[in-house]
């Protein structure tokens, strides 16, 4: 929704808000904020607030250490969690420096640059979201245990599924907060969870992963429970992945998706450490449907981009090789600029592989690229690559 600084103002008197949350996110995915008193907002507004951006490990930015959070007010959401009295009240930030330049590392900035890209292409792209976690017990201090919260398996109900209440607290919690998940289910691993998010823009739907990630393990908490996002929490059981439906449209109604489709194909190698940033990532590739290849298929699970049955304004793609630890900011932002380029030179599709991937033998799969099969060999890609060393900060593509 679409907030004025004045209409900011009058909510935060009339509604007994104490505590505004100026929130970002680290290149490495992780949310951070502060928080301030609703006197400052006037100072927040007009001049941003200064924070010690050397401390925030993925910065390094020692030599200009001082940098300014600088609250968007279109993204004004409030914490349903918090007391009813003295309400909290959270929005994402921009970065600057000091004298009011962009910070180069801010990733926000960098999806707002990709999708004003796409606009002066003529083209809106819509981003919805399938999230999966791992519910666990913890113990007597609350620190997290290797126990799943269940042993249910995939779409089962209560009582095997145990995560049925927990997931309907999250869901109600979002749509307090003006988001609307489209559904949520038990998946194939034991304590397994996932939910589903319409489109949006790209840039709500960054945020909205950001304040998704906050919610569940909110709630997880409150339940005495740990919610666990990392890609491959049990070994030999599926890995929690990051869906990413995507849909490309001009201002005339054309569908872009195929070009746009075959930019990522053409691209993946070289962004794949931007959508699978931990080691551990590339343990959940290749096993129970994660893809390992670089193929596209119309509905088949095993694959890099898949085409699901779909009509008219719900035709999309879907790309299955993410998973939740990433940057969404970054990681939609890339997804936009391999597209793009897709677009812009007019790129083809190669043939579908409508076949399982999993257990095809090497005639098959000898011919498909593969994604990388380490971080390691990720991250060398992605410095080496002029598509990456085109779009970002040299800054940015050392540190990843």
């Amino acid at each position: 929704m679409q907030y004025s600084y004045e209409e900011i103002k009058e909510y935060i008197e009339q509604e007994d808000v104490k505590f505004v949350r100026l929130a970002f996110c680290d290149l490495n995915g992780k949310q951070k904020n502060m928080s301030i008193s609703p006197d400052e907002l006037d100072r927040a507004f007009s001049d941003g607030i200064s924070f010690d951006a050397s401390a925030v490990e993925s910065f390094g930015c020692e030599d200009r250490s001082d940098l300014l959070l600088c609250p968007i007010a279109n993204t004004l959401n409030v914490l349903p969690w918090r007391p009813a009295r003295g309400k909290v009240v959270r929005m994402f930030c921009n970065i600057k420096y000091t004298d009011g330049t962009p910070y180069e590392l801010d990733a926000r900035s960098i999806l707002q640059n990709a999708v004003k890209e796409a606009k002066d292409m003529g083209l809106s792209i819509k981003i919805g979201t399938e999230f999966e976690f791992y519910l666990f017990k913890t113990d007597e201090n609350g620190d997290p245990t290797d126990e799943p919260f269940d042993k249910a398996g995939y779409m089962d109900v209560a009582p095997e599924d145990k995560g049925e209440n927990i997931r309907r607290e999250i869901c109600l919690t979002l749509v307090e907060m003006g988001i609307s998940p489209e559904c949520s289910m038990h998946l194939d691993g034991p304590g397994q969870n996932q939910i589903v998010f319409r489109y949006a823009d790209a840039l709500t739907a960054a945020d909205n992963a950001m304040n998704f990630v906050s919610v569940v393990k909110a709630a997880a908490s409150h339940n005495g429970l740990y919610a666990d996002f990392t890609p491959k929490p049990i070994v030999n059981k599926p890995g929690n992945g990051l869906h990413i439906n995507m849909s490309v449209v001009s201002d005339d109604g054309e569908m872009y998706n195929a070009r746009f489709m075959a930019g990522v194909m053409e691209h993946i190698r070289e962004i794949t450490a931007f959508l699978n940033t931990r080691p551990e990532s590339y343990n959940r590739l290749g096993e129970h449907t994660a893809p390992k290849f670089v193929s596209w298929t119309r509905e088949n699970r095993s694959q890099l981009l898949r085409v699901p049955a779909s009509r008219n304004e719900n035709k999309r793609f879907e790309l299955r090789s993410p998973d939740a630890c990433l940057n969404p900011y970054l990681a939609f932002a890339m997804l936009i600029y391999a597209g793009l380029d897709g677009i812009r030179n007019n790129m083809e599709l190669p043939e579908p592989s409508n076949i399982s991937l999993q257990d095809a033998n090497e005639s098959v799969t000898g011919k498909l690229k593969r994604l990388p099969e380490t971080l390691d060999e990720a991250k060398k890609l992605a410095r080496e690559s002029e598509f990456v060393n085109k779009i970002l900060n040299k800054k940015l593509v050392e540190l990843i």
